[in-house]
């Protein structure tokens, strides 16, 4: 059985979508080669070098990006390198990321040509060729900056462009207003900068940064909430850039602490949290419904009422989707087919199969790590180790060749200890099914579902896609907890 005085942590593959992808859809690529120095709530966690060259009559921006964060006690290390290659009126022509987190490593190639992209993703067991359509009007590097300059800097400007995203295939809107010049100090000394808002338009969850950018729209500073900090990227000096790494252990803000110790007895019957947002806006905090979770917002906090056996409703009946394979849940790979018909067994409803899949999952991993970056369905099919995230992708896509809708949720649950700390609410993923008239959750990472888990985000185990934790893991504070009684 899974031991729930230590839950394994979620969300790392979408904390390296956050850190590594959302600067490069913002930062003006710089005339040939800059140093940034990355920092964590004034804490340096590592660095980024980006450079723009002209090479055969096109244009080639470049980024590299390596940061180290301490999580409980091991040390996670994130790189990523990307490529954009444009005309010099920034019409895209192709691009390349490739990224490696925890030794996990993906590389994405695409080429650019009709409306259509060609893209090849390869990796650890992964090898495949894709037509994906161009998103209209979506841009890379060099025509951002292009849609910069001609925007123009004077103050109270507004203008909106698409940033293409080579880790999700699809784009972004970001919208800019330009705001005053400022004088901004920086490691090499003061500049007079001219500072831009930005918002990121990602699906339910805008997020908000601010750019510091000279005449040329060379980016100077740039900063962005994640995860309840501020990275900050200052540009400087390499040596400064590559100077040693400090301690920051972004995971330990992430723990929502208990105002109480929760008991089996509520945790398997319902429980009502009153919670509040950290920096006072509770009105960003992201809390789906579902069959198990109702959310309401009153008087500047969040009443959110958990109960173990589902209701009816919690969102709209499954489509195609929810029963398809994708690149994370491959649903019709024969490992994955044979495993879900021994976990499923014979006879009985979708809930009954589930229920056996659940306890099927939990003792086919028997390698319980935190060392995985973020495995699909298939990995962990032919490796079986991980976390919560393995559990939950291998649980998903063993439903879906089973013939049931599933759904991977990412949210917060309870652990009685973990890390040192009593009594908090920590990272987790689990998975949501349908049994016929309900979406109901499933957690073979643990012993079960109960009502110590809240969902903050529903998606198809895209980890690129969890955006709507982005405002709320680490500003989540849970004021009261109380019991409710079974319906």
């Amino acid at each position: 059985m899974a031991d729930r005085s230590r839950p394994p942590i979620a969300m790392r593959r979408f904390l390296l979508a956050v850190l590594l992808l959302l600067p490069a859809a913002v930062l003006a690529e710089p005339p040939q080669q800059q140093w940034f120095t990355a920092l964590l709530d004034g804490r340096k966690i590592g660095q980024l070098e980006a450079g723009r060259t002209l090479r055969d009559g096109t244009v080639h921006t470049t980024q590299r990006m390596a940061l180290v964060l301490d999580r409980a006690g091991s040390r996670v290390t994130m790189e990523s390198a990307s490529e954009a290659v444009e005309t010099p009126a920034g019409a895209p022509l192709s691009f390349a990321n490739a990224s490696r987190l925890s030794g996990s490593a993906t590389r994405i190639d695409g080429t650019v040509a009709g409306g259509n992209a060609t893209v090849r993703i390869s990796g650890d067991h992964v090898d495949q060729v894709r037509q994906v359509p161009w998103p209209a009007g979506a841009l890379l590097p060099e025509g951002l900056r292009l849609a910069s300059l001609r925007a123009g800097l004077t103050p109270g400007t507004r203008y909106t462009a698409l940033a293409f995203q080579d880790l999700t295939l699809d784009a972004i809107e970001i919208t800019t207003v330009v705001g005053p010049r400022e004088r901004v100090d920086l490691p090499g000394g003061a500049r007079e900068l001219v500072r831009l808002a930005q918002t990121l338009h990602f699906p339910g969850a805008p997020v908000a940064t601010t750019a510091w950018v000279d005449e040329d729209l060379t980016a100077w500073k740039f900063i962005m909430p994640v995860l309840g900090a501020d990275l900050t990227l200052l540009a400087c000096e390499r040596a400064c850039a590559e100077a040693p790494n400090q301690t920051s252990d972004l995971f330990e803000r992430l723990l929502m602490k208990s105002p109480r110790p929760l008991m089996p007895a509520e945790l398997g019957d319902g429980l009502r949290y009153t919670l509040a947002a950290r920096n006072g806006d509770a009105a960003r905090l992201a809390l789906p419904q579902t069959a198990e979770q109702r959310s309401e917002r009153q008087d500047g906090r969040w009443r959110v009422e958990i109960r173990r056996d589902a209701g009816t409703g919690g969102g709209p009946a499954p489509v195609a989707a929810d029963r398809a394979a994708n690149d994370w849940l491959q649903s019709g790979a024969p490992e994955i087919v044979a495993l879900a018909r021994r976990g499923a067994g014979a006879g009985g409803d979708a809930a009954v199969r589930m229920q056996r899949l659940e306890g099927f999952v939990r003792g086919f991993i028997t390698t319980k790590s935190l060392g995985v970056g973020y495995a699909s369905a298939l990995e962990v099919a032919r490796k079986p180790e991980g976390d919560c995230t393995e559990h939950a992708v291998l649980l998903a896509a063993l439903a879906r060749a089973d013939g049931i809708a599933a759904r991977v949720v990412t949210g917060l649950a309870y652990a009685p200890g973990f890390a040192g700390t009593r009594d908090a609410f920590v990272p987790h993923a689990w998975v949501q099914a349908w049994t016929g008239d309900r979406w109901r959750s499933y957690d073979a990472a643990l012993d079960g579902f109960d009502a110590g888990h809240i969902a903050l985000a529903v998606g198809d185990g895209d980890p690129w896609r969890f955006y709507a934790g982005l405002d709320t893991l680490g500003n989540l504070v849970l004021e009261a907890v109380e019991p409710v009684a079974s319906r």
